[in-house]
């Protein structure tokens, strides 16, 4: 037999089964990867809140149940509400997820915010967006 001959079919076969292998094997981009859930899609956590009035100034201070440790918690109070309804506190409280690698375990995260406002005013919750519930500290 002649050597070319073998070489040619060694090639061939060679191509072949690289061919078929390159084909066969999962790539990255076919492989469906679940996103992880959001606080949205979870629900709202429970907020503990406590409210210290001294002076006209309430001082809201509490702790919020977040996903993991790297999430950033934010908290803002404004007075709402007008002359035909009753006036009362709005605390907004922002989760952002950190996109970074960071351990998944759910964590107490605490925050703070000041107010000048009338004493003795409800205080009504939200995170992100949505309606909270809320425990005493």
């Amino acid at each position: 037999m002649n050597p070319v001959r073998l070489w040619v079919s060694a090639a061939i076969i060679t191509f072949v089964v690289l061919i078929v292998f390159a084909l066969s094997v999962p790539h990255t981009r076919d492989i469906r990867v679940e996103a992880p859930l959001s606080p949205a899609t979870t629900g709202v956590p429970a907020v503990t809140l406590r409210d210290v009035f001294k002076k006209g100034v309430h001082t809201i201070s509490g702790s919020i149940e977040a996903p993991n440790a790297c999430t950033f918690v934010s908290a803002s109070a404004t007075l709402v509400g007008n002359a035909s309804s009753t006036e009362n506190i709005l605390v907004a409280i922002s989760l952002s997820l950190d996109s970074g690698v960071c351990l998944q375990i759910p964590t107490r995260v605490s925050f703070q915010t000041t107010l000048v406002a009338p004493a003795s005013l409800p205080i009504v919750v939200t995170v992100n967006g949505s309606p909270a519930t809320t425990t005493p500290s």
